[in-house]
Formats: structure tokens, C-alpha cells, sequence
């Protein structure tokens, strides 16, 4: 138990809320850089997610290597296919890292999962490789993911949609562009559904970097994270689908850029002083 628990989570991932800046400071995507390597890193961006998969690809392989990436590579998994997939897995051999597009998440799980590249990006990452994923390629990050629900609503059943994800990060729920899209709702509804889960809410142009059982806040908003473990009450089991959720004693963390989050313990940790500087 104790050598499968040292094995987990070796890579690192950074999981970002969508509408990252790409043209300013790029604080995200330069963070993305450094941690493959910098001037040394291989980078694949993966834009199964996305329906405009040429123009998506072309632009973040311009991006990085504005940023000093010294290797870009775009690949496109559209289809099941033997052919695609296995030149896909070639093409993901020996690099730094694997960067997930925005687009819907859906097509990213329909499309690898089960085709053999989800177990070689799980292998990946606990060797090593990182892992990013960016609006729909952040939520394939959780074990569980949300496939769609209403904004600005309450919680309802009937708001929330979940599927497997890839499972890099297991025990949470992952949902993006959060406070811009008011989605508070829809991830009570999928804690209340699953109150063993973490639920993890990042804003645009913010992030989390996950290292082993511990992830950092960084970018220019804020990430909401709501512990379901101390509910003492809810009506999830018995609720109509479009009835409004009653959920009590619900523990949530807003927790800006430099906070930590202890994923072991579900504990929120200040900034250290060298972040704040």
C-alpha cells in the first residue's frame, strides 16, 4: 500500500479554467513552459476537445514557442480508428508535456477513452510527464467529471450532467470558467450526488498546479473548492429532477492566487511568504 501510495500523482498537472491570457503576461502558459522544461521541452497539444481543431492547434503552438518552448507538436485524435490512434500514441512518446484544448470534454472521453492513449497518459503522468488541461481539458482531469449544467441556477438534479473522466486526479470533481459562468450551482448539485468527492471550481484565467497531494492557485482569479464530507443534511435521494437541492453544513474555500490545498487532509493552506513576493 505504501509503494502504490509514494507512485501516485508523480507528474504534475495544471489544471486551468478556461480564457487563460495568451497575449499579456501569459502568467499560466508560461508557468506551463517552465514546468515542461522550458527551453528544453517537447510539448503536444492535444485538440480532440474542439471542432476547429487546425486554428485552436496553430494558435497555442505560436503561443508557446513565443514562450520558449523548443518543440510544438499538434495532434488531432478525431475518430476511433486503429490507424489514428496509434500514430497518435507515437507522436505522444518522449514528450514533456500533454496540453488538453478547451472544447467539450465529451469528445475527449468518447474519443480515447478506452482506445488505449488514456492508459498511456495515466502511465505518462506517473512517470512524469505533465499533464495540462485547459476548460474542457481541465474537467477530463477527474475521475468524475461534469458533462454539462445549467449557470445561474440553484441546485437542482436535473442541472447536472457526469461522466468518466480520464481519472488523472482522483476523489475530485473539476468544473471551469466558474464564478464568470455563476456554475456554484451545478458543482453543489454534483458534490451533493457525491459528497466523497472534492469539488474543485477554478475561474478564467486562473489555475491550479497539482504536485503529488497538494495544488497551488495561480493566475488572476480565484479557485472554490466545497467539501460535501461534513453535510448533515440533503433531500438529493428523494428530490424531483428540477426540485431545488437542500444541502446544510457545506464547507467551502475561496482561495486566491498563492493559497494551497492539502488534497490528502481536504485542507486549505495560506500563501507562503515567497509567493506573495
Amino acid at each position: 500500500m505504501e509503494e502504490e501510495k509514494v507512485k501516485e500523482r508523480v507528474g504534475k498537472l495544471v489544471i486551468i479554467g478556461g480564457a487563460e491570457d495568451k497575449e499579456e503576461r501569459c502568467e499560466i502558459l508560461r508557468e506551463v513552459v517552465s514546468l515542461a522544461g522550458g527551453e528544453k521541452s517537447k510539448i503536444i497539444v492535444m485538440t480532440t476537445a474542439t471542432e476547429k481543431a487546425e486554428e485552436v492547434g496553430e494558435m497555442y503552438e505560436t503561443i508557446f514557442k513565443r514562450l520558449g518552448a523548443k518543440e510544438v507538436r499538434i495532434v488531432n485524435i478525431n475518430s476511433r480508428q486503429k490507424e489514428e490512434i496509434e500514430n497518435a500514441k507515437g507522436l505522444l512518446r518522449n514528450c514533456d508535456c500533454v496540453f488538453f484544448t478547451g472544447g467539450d470534454q465529451l469528445r475527449i472521453t468518447s474519443i480515447l477513452g478506452g482506445s488505449g492513449v488514456d492508459d498511456m497518459l495515466r502511465d505518462m503522468h506517473e512517470k512524469g510527464v505533465l499533464i495540462v488541461g485547459t476548460s474542457a481539458g481541465a474537467s477530463v482531469m477527474s475521475q468524475t467529471m461534469i458533462v454539462e449544467g445549467n449557470d445561474d441556477d440553484s441546485p437542482r438534479k436535473c442541472t447536472i450532467k457526469m461522466a468518466p473522466g480520464l481519472g488523472l486526479l482522483k476523489n475530485v470533481i473539476i468544473d471551469q470558467h466558474f464564478a464568470q459562468r455563476g456554475r456554484i450551482g451545478r458543482l453543489l448539485a454534483a458534490i451533493a450526488q457525491n459528497p466523497s468527492n472534492l469539488g474543485i471550481g477554478i475561474d478564467e484565467d486562473t489555475a491550479i498546479v497539482v504536485e503529488e497531494n497538494r495544488f497551488k492557485v495561480i493566475g488572476n482569479n480565484a479557485v472554490t473548492v466545497v467539501d460535501g464530507r461534513w453535510l448533515t443534511h440533503s433531500n438529493v435521494s428523494e428530490s424531483k429532477p428540477d426540485e431545488i437541492l437542500a444541502l446544510t453544513n457545506v464547507l467551502i474555500h475561496i482561495l486566491p492566487s498563492g493559497y494551497q490545498f492539502d488534497l490528502k487532509r481536504w485542507r486549505p493552506e495560506p500563501a507562503i511568504e515567497e509567493d506573495k513576493i
